[in-house]
């Protein structure tokens, strides 16, 4: 019997929690509610949740918080969720590592389907492929990308990295010097199923900048007006 996958709903509205607890019971997941921020770092880690849907607006610690707690310690998916829709809180939201930003109020049947592609995601990070032939490895100087086991070694040190902060890196790097448009990575990494702007991929870019600095042989090199190219030299 395949083991359930826990979902963890941080949400100050107990009517709104309940009501996402019964969308996602109805598709099999087990799911624990909580109200606030400090009790929501508490149970995450008793919990131990495959994803947590974290609510901004919450009672002394905000979700924005919570979310910078959390990946301090774990790259388990967090989707946002809140009645904001400025850009600005959206991309702050995916600065702080949120995997998805989804606006209140909102569809159950979306939800449901946005859960289920964040967890698909994250899922090859969890198992590795039996057959050898199907390890997907890039290498350069200093720099290996193992999108199999969900792996980044760079100057010899392995480096914490989200799921899909991976497989961009991956994704430009199989494919050294070919200039793709944010479109075209919004598409490939986050699927049909994402509701995004192009700035997603703008601020990924900048958080793989932070951990991968430029080498000598390539670099992860702007196209202006175009987007974006593994370059290698």
């Amino acid at each position: 019997m395949a083991v359930k996958q826990k979902i963890l709903i941080v949400d100050d509205d107990e009517n709104i929690a309940e009501l996402i607890s019964l969308y996602l019971t109805k598709e099999c997941y087990e799911t624990t509610m909580v109200h606030d921020g400090e009790e929501a770092l508490k149970v995450f880690d008793s919990f131990a949740p495959n994803l947590v849907l974290l609510d901004l607006m919450l009672p002394g610690m905000d979700g924005y918080q919570v979310c910078r707690e959390i990946r301090a310690k774990s790259d388990t998916p967090v989707i946002m969720l809140s009645a904001k829709g400025e850009i600005f809180d959206k991309v702050l939201g995916l600065e702080l590592g949120a995997d998805d930003y989804m606006m209140k109020p909102f569809d159950s049947k979306e939800l449901v389907a946005r859960v289920k592609a964040v967890l698909r995601r994250y899922q090859p990070a969890k198992h590795t492929p039996e057959k050898n032939d199907n390890i997907k490895v890039v290498k350069y100087d200093n720099l290996i990308i193992n999108q199999t086991n969900y792996s980044v070694v760079y100057m010899g040190k392995t480096i914490d990295m989200p799921p899909k902060e991976l497989e961009l890196l991956y994704f430009l790097a199989a494919s050294p010097n070919q200039v793709f448009t944010r479109e075209q990575l919004l598409d490939h990494i986050w699927g049909y199923e994402y509701v995004g702007d192009t700035r997603t991929v703008d601020v990924h870019i900048k958080r793989l900048r932070e951990k991968i600095k430029d080498h000598g042989n390539w670099s992860l090199a702007t196209v202006w007006g175009i987007g974006y190219k593994f370059e290698v030299r």
